[in-house]
């Protein structure tokens, strides 16, 4: 594998960091030391070059995960940095369940799990790996990657999450809600929002807000959004494999909600308006053609 091989495969490598991190900024710097790794291996020893380079970011990553400080930095309550998936750039988006990996609900859901549990999962649900290639990668018996997966698994479901699936329909139903908002018709969020929705805001500086049902959600939605309205132009893109709206200032974005449709209604918004949490974003944004 040379090093323009490594770029075509920093896409995949920087979805593996950021699914296991969930945080942008440290997938990029966890790339960035395996991508120094590899300059200082003795490449004529790898027969493998893609799993060598998986291994690396991998054992990086749980070195991160269990490292002390990162262990008491995230705040239970605090959203994943945004990032847009739009262009399949960060690892395999073709299924729900590989969608599922990288929702903001799922990286939440696998703080609850070890750092071990965490790879197994990543690995074998958003990259496919099969059990005896997982084990081999991550120095496991093949028994107990399986048991590692099964109770990852049985933790993540026994979350209260109903993950959406981003599809047409959903797209929609974020335009309208959009619009709705926008345009300051606010009855009109009667029929969107689900019965049991909730709603969580990340302000920045420790600020964050949590509502649950819908005359709760809709009354804060209004507030939150038409605090970006009066400021911002709208845009609805992919991120994290699903709608969002982004909130722009003269062409910078200053907010993010992210939303959730299920049956039809929407389920869950999650706004991240956080200037540290919305670097990555930004720089993704900037770099499109039509940013």
């Amino acid at each position: 594998m040379t090093t323009d091989h490594f770029t075509v495969e920093r896409g995949r490598l920087f979805g593996l960091a950021y699914r296991l991190l969930g945080s942008a900024d440290d997938a990029e710097d966890t790339v960035q030391d395996a991508y120094l790794r590899w300059n200082r291996a003795d490449r004529g020893t790898i027969a493998t070059p893609g799993a060598w380079l998986t291994k690396a970011v991998t054992n990086l990553c749980l070195t991160r995960l269990t490292s002390a400080p990162v262990r008491h930095e995230t705040v239970a309550d605090e959203l994943p940095e945004p990032v847009l998936t739009g262009g399949g750039e960060h690892g395999p988006l073709e299924t729900v369940e590989q969608r599922e990996s990288v929702s903001f609900a799922m990286l939440v859901l696998m703080r609850s799990l070890t750092p071990m549990e965490r790879a197994v999962f990543v690995l074998r649900s958003a990259f496919d790996y099969p059990y005896p290639e997982l084990a081999a990668l991550l120095e496991l018996t093949e028994a107990n990657a399986r048991q590692l997966y099964s109770r990852a698994r049985r933790r993540i479901d026994a979350g209260e999450t109903r993950f959406p699936t981003s599809d047409g329909g959903s797209m929609r139903l974020t335009e309208t809600f959009m619009t709705a908002v926008r345009s300051g018709r606010l009855e009109q969020l009667e029929e969107l929002l689900a019965a049991d929705i909730a709603t969580w805001i990340d302000l920045g500086g420790g600020e964050r807000m949590h509502v649950r049902g819908r005359d709760a959600v809709r009354r804060n939605a209004a507030a939150t959004l038409a605090r970006f309205a009066s400021v911002s132009d709208f845009l609805l893109r992919e991120v994290n494999g699903g709608p969002g709206i982004l909130f722009l200032q003269d062409g910078e974005i200053v907010g993010l909600t992210s939303v959730e449709t299920r049956d039809g209604r929407i389920s869950a918004l999650r706004t991240v308006a956080d200037p540290d949490r919305l670097e990555y974003l930004r720089a993704q944004f900037a770099a499109l053609p039509s940013a």
